[in-house]
């Protein structure tokens, strides 16, 4: 994920361990490694998601 997203509301395609997939709306936080630290928007919840199962992502549209 590009560093460009830092403090951003990116849209997200993520295929979870179970093999699960999900769009989510997230506030990036930061990326360190392989890791991105972000508040998902739907639970307000902090959530650390890995890059190698991010499937797509885009900024998110203003609604």
């Amino acid at each position: 994920m590009p560093d460009k997203y830092i403090g951003r509301t990116v849209e997200i395609v993520y295929l979870d361990r179970e093999g699960k997939i999900t769009q989510r709306r997230i506030a990036v936080k930061g990326i360190r490694g392989q890791l991105v630290r972000a508040t998902c928007l739907q639970t307000g919840a902090p959530r650390t998601f890995r890059l190698d199962r991010i499937l797509a992502w885009q900024p998110a549209q203003i609604a």
